[in-house]
């Protein structure tokens, strides 16, 4: 399915393991920017819908998402502020000057100023505020996005540990009960110490592998719960994963895009500097009233002056570089991670199949054995390589899953626009 035909979440979720309804955190985002105009940036934002289908996915998003300390959205809060006071710029100034005379008394004035052409440099200034909001915006939903993956890779680490020590689990009947014939013929003189010895270490490997996949798994699981908002234990296998909705793009390239709007404006600032503006200006103080246009640069001109605007147009376009840049570099990483994932479907495949085949053959020498025509140690050979097959098998299911995750991740598809 495509982004927008993805499941929707709302704005709760239940407690996997009380069923209790937590309220997750409200919309930072919002694309009516101070000055009336609409962001595109944030509007794109807002309208990506989450790739995670209704399960064990949303279950662990939505907890990780809830316990958020949201640094990045204090970031956005600053810009969003600096937005709307630049969006105000345009207005006439007022303030005091208070100064002392020659003759030693002090004159008091209200000046009130107002520019009336400056080269583009206050529209460059808002127009700076606004990218600068998109900057934060995109962040915020990089953090997000961040967050909500390793949640997710934590529980993914954690149910593969789980899954590997069930294989382990499985196995170890079957591996006691070999052990038990070995020492009852070892007893009975039957068979030689050694190869009693040989079974004893491989059931004791597979107790050590067991005993570390469930470490593994008790670790990872206690992390995942110290990052959301209620434990989650109780949440249990895979999700379904769907596609990015159509037209969406990685979010290093919209902060890249939205970077070079503010490089842009900024450099229109600084030239602006270097060009003579036109102000006009009011005073009233105690040595009477008066007012006037001045001419005048924030920059003085100088040998380097030339230098200087040259540079700015340079400025303007490195920022375009890099744009292209990023986002040759993210549909580099997006590639690979696609050649990665379907690699590691082939490779799931191809693991399902030994593991199959491991199974038949240990079905087979397991009744030779029972026949005679078998000894327990070939059995047990056989029986650790159908373990090791399906442990194999099972690893690749998740490493699947994680790589089909970091290409959500990559394209901001993990939390719906209204949760960032």
């Amino acid at each position: 399915m495509d982004g927008d035909a993805g499941v929707s979440r709302s704005n709760t979720f239940t407690n996997a393991t009380e069923g209790e309804a937590v309220a997750s955190p409200q919309a930072a985002l919002d694309a009516n920017l101070q000055d009336g105009s609409q962001s595109q940036i944030i509007e794109g934002l807002l309208n990506r819908r989450s790739v995670l289908g209704t399960g064990s996915y949303d279950q662990v998003a939505d907890a990780v998402l809830a316990a958020n300390a949201r640094a990045a959205e204090a970031d956005l809060r600053a810009a969003t502020l600096r937005s709307e006071a630049q969006a105000s710029n345009w207005l006439p100034t007022l303030g005091p000057n208070i100064s002392l005379s020659s003759l030693g008394d002090v004159v008091t004035e209200l000046v009130v100023q107002q520019v009336l052409f400056d080269n583009g440099k206050k529209r460059a200034e808002r127009a700076y505020a606004r990218a600068d909001v998109e900057v934060a915006a995109v962040a915020l939903a990089q953090d997000t996005n961040q967050r909500v993956l390793g949640g997710l890779e934590l529980y993914l680490n954690a149910e593969a540990g789980k899954a590997r020590a069930h294989v382990n689990s499985a196995a170890m009947q079957q591996m006691e009960r070999y052990e038990y014939v070995m020492s009852e013929r070892v007893r009975g003189g039957v068979s030689s110490r050694v190869d009693h010895q040989i079974v004893q270490q491989k059931l004791n490997a597979m107790q050590s592998a067991m005993s570390s996949d469930l470490e593994s798994a008790a670790s990872a699981f206690a992390e995942l719960n110290a990052m959301s908002v209620t434990p989650l234990d109780g949440v249990t296998g895979l999700s379904t994963i769907g596609q990015p909705g159509p037209g969406a793009q990685p979010l290093t390239v919209m902060k890249a895009e939205a970077e070079a709007q503010r490089s842009m404006a900024e450099a229109t600032v600084a030239r602006a500097g270097f060009l003579p503006s036109l102000t006009a200006s009011g005073s009233v103080g105690s040595e009477g009233s008066g007012g006037g246009l001045n001419v005048g640069a924030d920059n003085g001109f100088g040998f380097g002056t030339g230098a200087s605007l040259d540079a700015l147009e340079a400025s303007q376009a490195a920022a375009n570089a890099r744009v292209g840049q990023v986002r040759e570099n993210a549909n580099r990483s997006l590639e690979s991670l696609r050649a990665e994932l379907s690699s590691l479907r082939r490779q799931e495949a191809q693991a399902q199949t030994l593991a199959a085949q491991a199974a038949s053959n240990f079905s087979i020498f397991s009744e030779q054995q029972r026949s005679g025509h078998r000894s327990v140690t070939e059995v047990v050979s056989i029986l650790e390589t159908k373990v090791s097959t399906e442990r194999e098998a099972v690893a690749l299911k998740y490493e699947v899953a994680r790589t089909e995750l970091k290409i959500a991740a990559l394209m901001g598809s993990l939390v719906n626009g209204e949760q960032i």
